[in-house]
């Protein structure tokens, strides 16, 4: 997984964007967790592979989310024109 980014690009997202990109970040760690404690249950070796493998990129995917977060400014609301 590269990691590494251009550390002085600045961009914006819309408050709306990051709430979608928290609540999937939350959903992919949770199931991850979830995931990782069904292994217990599993016999095949190769299945117990592939089920980590799966787990491992859930995390992976989250982890690449926050660190999108991290480098972006969540842009202000315009301001409402009075009428």
């Amino acid at each position: 997984m590269n990691t590494q980014c251009a550390t002085n690009q600045e961009f914006e997202i819309s408050p709306r964007f990051r709430r979608s990109l928290e609540e999937r970040i939350a959903r992919l760690e949770r199931d991850a967790k979830l995931d990782e404690a069904q292994v217990a249950t599993l016999e095949d070796s190769d299945h117990i592979r592939r089920h980590m493998w799966l787990v491992a990129m859930q995390r992976a995917e989250a982890l690449r989310m926050r660190l999108f977060l991290d480098r972006a400014k969540t842009r202000q609301p315009r301001p409402l024109i009075a009428l």
